[in-house]
């Protein structure tokens, strides 16, 4: 019995051990940080569209709902795909009670100028007050 550590003479006398094995958790912490580097460039993947040309700075300055709509006449809002006739029942759903109702409108430069106009018109409809269009930066003519 002259062989005892400490460490069973504790146990013994039932106090605990004050150290902890943080080994596993920074193993686990280790993993996780891996797979989201891997996983963050995937998730960062947008709506493919062109967008037009305009020397005018067309970044919004207030909050809205950005509609995306593509070359093939998709209307993308929030994370849902749409159809054009249920367009103006979700933007009333999703402007329900807001006080600013403004849209911005995110559409391919390949788009019918009559298709933008028709999903103005029921935007306007649905009671919403503004509506943007967005573009992208005009690109200086390369000479040659």
């Amino acid at each position: 019995m002259a062989l005892k550590t400490p460490l069973l003479r504790r146990r013994q006398l039932g106090t605990s051990l004050s150290e902890i094995n943080v080994t596993p958790f920074v193993d686990v912490m280790l993993v996780l940080l891996i797979i989201f580097m891997v996983t963050a460039p995937m998730m960062q993947t947008g709506i493919g569209i062109r967008l037009p040309q305009a020397e005018t700075e067309s970044a919004p300055s207030e909050e809205g709902l950005t509609l995306t709509i593509t070359e093939d006449k998709y209307i993308h809002m929030e994370d849902s795909v749409i159809n054009q006739f249920l367009l103006e029942q979700k933007l009333r759903e999703y402007f329900y009670g807001k006080e600013k109702k403004i849209v911005f409108i995110r559409g391919d430069e390949n788009l019918p100028y009559g298709f933008i106009m028709r999903i103005m018109d029921i935007s306007k409809k649905a009671g919403i007050e503004q509506i943007g269009l967005i573009t992208r930066p005009l690109e200086p003519e390369k000479k040659e």
